[in-house]
């Protein structure tokens, strides 16, 4: 459980930074992401603003579904949230390793790599939400919070 929350966790706050620049400086994001010397996300045209800020603050809603899975740990939730990032992620590595043809080998590497990372942890993570077993438990209460524990 604990590697299972880490990971929750760890996608959480990838969400919230990445999420959280598009949406407050969509022009930053757009121009300078991952970093001014070497920006990957401006060599696909034009700048849209209006969808820059649309995909950041959907960023952050997944932010906050797979952060309340890192903190209840009740299984369904992690579930959902765990296929509902990978909704996202894979279409998207898809995307940018199709679509290669204006970076450098090392980027493009790069990219790819990072992008299918972000498929990859997600799924690693099912693994153990799916072997979570579901039990009956009070309302209010998370019926997968392990005996004694605390879900924060």
């Amino acid at each position: 459980m604990k590697w299972l929350r880490i990971g929750l966790w760890f996608l959480t706050v990838t969400q919230v930074l990445v999420g959280g620049v598009q949406l407050l400086l969509p022009k930053v994001f757009y121009e300078d992401f991952p970093w001014p010397s070497d920006p990957w996300v401006s060599m696909l045209p034009p700048y849209n603003e209006h969808l820059m800020r649309d995909v950041g603050a959907l960023n952050l809603s997944l932010a906050i579904f797979v952060g309340a899975a890192a903190i209840y740990l009740e299984r369904r939730l992690m579930i959902g949230s765990l296929l509902g990032y990978l909704a996202f992620a894979l279409p998207h590595a898809i995307f940018h390793a199709t679509h290669l043809e204006h970076f450098q080998t090392g980027d493009a590497i790069a990219q790819t790599i990072l992008l299918f990372g972000a498929v990859l942890i997600p799924l690693l993570l099912l693994i153990p939400a799916l072997r979570i077993r579901p039990t009956a438990g009070k309302p209010g209460k998370s019926p997968d919070t392990p005996a004694g524990s605390s879900p924060l």
